[in-house]
């Protein structure tokens, strides 16, 4: 089947890819390569979707991926997990090993210290960023032998400042972290405020020292075709969205 994967170039050395809806063998409103057991869809076709895009990087690799539950919390794995736990980042230094995470207009990120052969994904809806969840991740990196002047960080596609109205009170606790944090917001066509949260999440990637941050630049609620929406999915009335998958992973050497 044809995936469709979006790379970035600052993670060459790594396997990785966000993937987006095109392939898979689910069927209906979440048609295509549907990766997310929370949604209206059967498992059997999950577990398909998930096997296709992990082999798309390392054949034959398992997933470890968690319970996401729009937290800062990040879990250290060096195998897949046997019961998920509740977090939104994964990070190892096992080879042969991929970590995923889900997403449907939330900040899908992907790091890596190609070096040191550690890496890490996290799920950073603005709930978890602001609470911290990349900082928590590149914590998790450091820990495992990752230098902070080596790590790349790949942000993917999300739902983009345009298509992200938001209440007044929405800015509020950003701009009680840091009155900075002005910037990521805009006045919309409606007066009401629109969020940059791939802009956001690049920042604190930034302010905890990441030098290289990539960012995709592509907006999961424009491209109905593309990507899964949970924003979209709810202002067309649909019952049901999707969730792609993102996935890094180090090669292992071969025998």
């Amino acid at each position: 089947m044809n995936l469709d994967i979006v790379t970035a170039a600052p993670l060459d050395g790594v396997a990785h890819g966000f993937f987006g809806r095109a392939g898979g063998v689910s069927t209906g409103d979440v048609a295509g390569l549907q990766c997310g057991y929370g949604a209206d869809d059967d498992r059997e076709a999950v577990d398909t979707n998930r096997r296709l895009a992990a082999d798309a990087l390392i054949d034959g690799a398992s997933i470890a991926a968690p319970y996401q539950v729009h937290s800062p919390d990040c879990v250290i794995a060096d195998a897949p997990f046997d019961e998920r736990p509740k977090a939104d980042a994964v990070a190892t230094r096992t080879p042969g090993l991929l970590l995923g995470i889900v997403t449907a207009d939330c900040s899908p990120v992907l790091l890596a210290d190609v070096e040191a052969g550690v890496v890490a994904v996290a799920h950073a809806g603005w709930r978890g960023a602001i609470a911290g969840v990349t900082d928590k991740t590149v914590g998790a990196m450091l820990s495992l032998g990752a230098r902070l002047d080596r790590i790349a960080a790949a942000v993917g596609p999300c739902i983009a400042q345009a298509s992200y109205e938001v209440s007044p009170e929405f800015v509020d606790p950003f701009l009680a972290e840091d009155p900075d944090n002005a910037r990521f917001f805009v006045e919309g066509p409606s007066g009401k405020p629109h969020f940059d949260l791939e802009a956001y999440v690049a920042a604190r990637l930034s302010a905890v020292g990441v030098r290289r941050v990539w960012l995709a630049g592509l907006d999961t609620y424009a491209h109905k075709d593309r990507f899964y929406s949970f924003r979209r999915a709810m202002h067309r009335g649909e019952a049901n969205y999707g969730r792609q998958i993102s996935l890094i992973g180090i090669r292992p050497q071969p025998v």
